[in-house]
C-alpha cells in the first residue's frame, strides 16, 4: 500500500516559491509515498457554517474534502503573510476540521514547512499553522519542520527541487510523514 500524501500550498502566486517546494515533494516523494498536490483551493469559499449543511456543501469545498478523505497524511506549505499563515490556508484547514471531531484531518499525520522572503522563514506562520491544524484533529507530527529563509534570492535561479540542501531536509520531513501514516493505519 503506497501512502497517500495531499500538500496543501497557502500561496496563490503563479511563481509561488511554496509551490515550487511542493512540487519538489512531489518529485522526491520516497518510495512508498506519493505526494498529491492539491488543485483548487482558491475556489473553495471562506468557511461560513450556514453553507456546510449536507446535501449543499459547496462543491469545491466538497472536492477537497474528498481529496482529504482519501489521503493519508497531510504536508502543508505556508509562507508568511504578516507573521501568520495565509488565509486561504486557514480556510482549507476550517473545512478539514468539520464536522466537529470527524473532519478529514482527524488523526491523520500533518506536518508543515514553507519559505519566505524573512531571515526565519516563516516559522510564526507554520507554527500557527501547526497549531490551527492540531486543533483540526490532525496528529500534528512537531519534529516534522522545515522553514527555508530568503527565498526571493536562493530560489531565484534554483528550484527548491534542484536544491541539494533543501531536497535532503525535504526527504526527512517527507519520510517522517510516511513513517507517521504507516504507524496510523497499523494502530
Amino acid at each position: 500500500m503506497s501512502v497517500r500524501i495531499l500538500a496543501l500550498v497557502g500561496s496563490l502566486r503563479a511563481g509561488s516559491h511554496n509551490r515550487q517546494l511542493a512540487e519538489a515533494a512531489v518529485k522526491h516523494a520516497p518510495e512508498g509515498a506519493e505526494v498529491e498536490l492539491y488543485e483548487g483551493l482558491v475556489e473553495v469559499p471562506f468557511y461560513n457554517e450556514d453553507i456546510d449543511v449536507e446535501g449543499s456543501v459547496p462543491a469545491a469545498a466538497a472536492r477537497l474534502r474528498e481529496a482529504a478523505g482519501r489521503s493519508d497524511a497531510f504536508l502543508l506549505f505556508s509562507p508568511e503573510y504578516n507573521g501568520t499563515m495565509p488565509a486561504v490556508l486557514k480556510n482549507a484547514i476550517d473545512w478539514l476540521s468539520r464536522p466537529y471531531g470527524a473532519g478529514a484531518m482527524t488523526a491523520k499525520p500533518v506536518a508543515v514547512v514553507g519559505t519566505a522572503f524573512g531571515q526565519f522563514g516563516g516559522v510564526w506562520a507554520q507554527d500557527e499553522a501547526r497549531k490551527a491544524a492540531g486543533l483540526a484533529g490532525g496528529a500534528v507530527l512537531a519534529d516534522a519542520k522545515l522553514s527555508i529563509p530568503g527565498s526571493v534570492t536562493r530560489f531565484a535561479e534554483l528550484h527548491p527541487a534542484d536544491d541539494a540542501e533543501v531536497v535532503t531536509s525535504l526527504t526527512e520531513v517527507l519520510r517522517q510523514v510516511t513513517e507517521g501514516a504507516t504507524a496510523a493505519a497499523a494502530a
